[in-house]
């Protein structure tokens, strides 16, 4: 009997302890955390400004400051492709190592500003950690692999993550997003036609948010490529499914009534539609009149990713091709097309691609990969090139 009791006392202080974590994820700074996890850098006892740590050469990698127009400060790196690199490498190892003050008077910035062949990809990680942690770097080395004298890589940390100052929200990351492509255009020389977006997980919320941002514009501007791995379709889906690390469900004993799970989902500031940002964004380019009004959307995803289920992929897809139809199309019909048009690939996954009037619509799913991974791998490097041009 006195077992029976003290176990009945330990569950229901368990039940009550989730209940109040559930609370607090109604507070705006803990909901953020949750969402953004920004505190958890994952490089505390690295320094950012030495690169080399990572296993890039001496200046090969150029770390500065990029002021927003609201008045935050963010952490870039600018990565010179590495044939570029053995080019200038005996100019490269003359300058000063470190963060600089001023990027635009560093050899690798102008070598990406005043060539005319060269290529950019913007980089947009994912939550938690800095743009040193995990696979993050060896992914940048698969950024150039398409086109390794010319494709350059900048990636940044958001508000509030790393060494970047400020505090997370989805309008602040959005800011942070035009800025880097405000600096590229602007500052780099680069026309959107030579820049793809590249993004993960969190990251491509962020990408979707700055295509759809530029396409909307008085005056519209269309990047040659959108490359996104482990997307997900919207921060209200991904809450019954989200796994910290992989491996904790947080919200899974609410999942299982879903009138309680709408009715948390009401307290949640940074929604990040992805779903409808894809599809306003490809519905705008069909309607519009001239070539710049294209797109070039890839969408990557591992099966075995326990982080953000790959069905995320599945519905991005659907809404992106039901825009790009007259008519549309139910996604039951989407499904049984793409498994008469699929290519497979046995172990490697599978790949399907529509080609529209304004461009072309590719998901590849991958067998392995996990949720970080992934970003390392050939499929990655292909993807960035094709965005380019540089494969048919």
């Amino acid at each position: 009997m006195a077992l029976l009791k003290s176990t009945g006392y330990g569950l229901a202080a368990l039940v009550g302890l989730y209940a109040i974590f559930i609370s607090l994820l109604t507070i705006p700074s803990v909901q953020n955390q949750v969402i953004y996890l920004n505190h958890v850098t994952q490089t505390w006892f690295q320094d950012l400004n030495t690169p080399e740590q990572w296993g890039f050469l001496r200046n090969q990698v150029t770390p500065f400051i990029l002021p927003t127009p609201d008045g935050e400060c963010l952490y870039a790196w600018h990565l010179l492709p590495p044939g570029l690199y053995a080019h200038h490498e005996e100019e490269l190892l003359q300058e000063p190592p470190g963060l600089v003050r001023d990027v635009r008077e560093r050899l690798s910035f102008k070598l990406l500003r005043d060539d005319p062949s060269s290529l950019l990809v913007l980089y947009f990680h994912g939550a938690a950690g800095t743009l040193g942690s995990g696979w993050r770097p060896p992914s940048y080395r698969a950024m150039s692999v398409g086109a390794p004298g010319r494709i350059h890589t900048v990636a940044i940390d958001y508000r509030g993550f790393g060494s970047s100052s400020g505090f997370p929200s989805e309008q602040g990351l959005l800011t942070d997003a035009t800025t880097l492509a405000g600096w590229a255009m602007e500052d780099a020389g680069i026309p959107a036609s030579r820049i793809v977006i590249f993004a993960q997980s969190l990251g491509t919320a962020v990408a979707l948010s700055l295509v759809h941002h530029m396409a909307t514009r008085p005056e519209p501007t269309f990047f040659s490529g959108l490359i996104m791995v482990a997307p997900f379709a919207d921060v209200e889906s991904l809450t019954a499914t989200y796994r910290i690390a992989g491996t904790i469900p947080i919200l899974d004993p609410v999942a299982r009534f879903p009138r309680v799970l709408a009715w948390l989902n009401t307290f949640i500031l940074s929604k990040w539609t992805s779903n409808s940002k894809i599809e306003a964004f490809v519905r705008l380019c069909e309607s519009m009149k001239g070539e710049e009004a294209r797109y070039h959307i890839s969408i990557i995803h591992a099966k075995d990713d326990t982080t953000i289920p790959w069905s995320h992929s599945e519905h991005l897809f659907w809404h992106a091709v039901n825009a790009s139809l007259p008519a549309g199309i139910g996604y039951a019909e989407l499904e049984e097309e793409k498994g008469l048009s699929r290519i497979d690939r046995g172990a490697g996954g599978w790949v399907v691609e529509r080609r529209t009037r304004k461009g072309v619509l590719r998901e590849e799913i991958m067998e392995f990969g996990v949720h970080d991974r992934i970003m390392s791998y050939p499929v990655v490097s292909l993807a960035v090139a094709r965005a380019f041009g540089s494969l048919g």
